[in-house]
């Protein structure tokens, strides 16, 4: 791909996430301390705790950003994968107002990142928790970030609301991960997948649907 094409992917990704950021800040608009109490729809975890998830989310790629663009390649997490463990721990429990205060600031200092980032930064790297992440690929990854834990909170969002862009971009990358994971030959999609709607393919890829008669994708280990 050349640098051009290269520039394109990047102002598509953030364009998308930025307007995926505005859709979760408006369904946040009216959360009560009721709903940041109840449970979302990952095990174990609140409401409250997918918030602070998304928040400290947006400040490690913040921080990564910021480092790349001295040439530096840091820890997505400072302290590595406990402290991110704590962080949410200690946030979860947090009033409604301060769940959404903070990430809608970190949303904000993630996209003035974006802004100030340099061709130093963007073609640097980072450390995540599974290995090095190109800071190219931050905005989608934040975007997928966005998008599935949006609907994880279990409020007004369903896989339905994904952004058509990102179902469709996701299943292409989803796709390749699922065949990469299975021996030759056996690489397509079962046809109960395929006979799904788009999102709700993408759904079964990510571990956020289950199809009869079909084991978990398993995409993710």
């Amino acid at each position: 791909m050349n640098s051009r094409d290269s520039s394109r992917d990047l102002d598509r990704d953030v364009e998308g996430c930025a307007a995926a950021h505005q859709r979760l800040l408006a369904d946040l608009d009216d959360l009560t301390d009721e709903q940041a109490r109840q449970a979302s729809l990952l095990p174990d975890w609140t409401v409250g705790h997918v918030l602070t998830h998304i928040a400290r989310n947006g400040d490690a790629f913040t921080r990564m950003l910021e480092h790349a663009d001295r040439g530096e390649s840091v820890d997505m997490y400072e302290g590595g994968f406990d402290a991110r463990v704590a962080a949410i721990e200690a946030g979860a429990s947090r009033s409604a107002r301060e769940l959404v205060a903070d990430v809608r600031r970190s949303i904000y200092a993630l996209e003035g990142q974006w802004a100030g980032t340099t061709e130093t930064g963007w073609n640097g790297t980072g450390i995540g928790i599974f290995g090095e992440i190109p800071m190219a690929d931050v905005p989608f990854r934040r975007w997928r970030e966005v998008e599935v834990h949006h609907i994880d909170l279990g409020l007004r969002a369903t896989t339905a609301d994904w952004s058509p862009l990102y179902v469709r971009l996701e299943l292409e990358r989803m796709t390749m991960a699922y065949a990469a994971r299975r021996p030759m030959g056996l690489t397509d999609l079962p046809p109960e997948a395929l006979a799904l709607a788009p999102h709700e393919r993408l759904a079964w890829l990510l571990g956020r649907r289950e199809i009869e008669g079909l084991a978990p994708a398993s995409v993710f280990g």
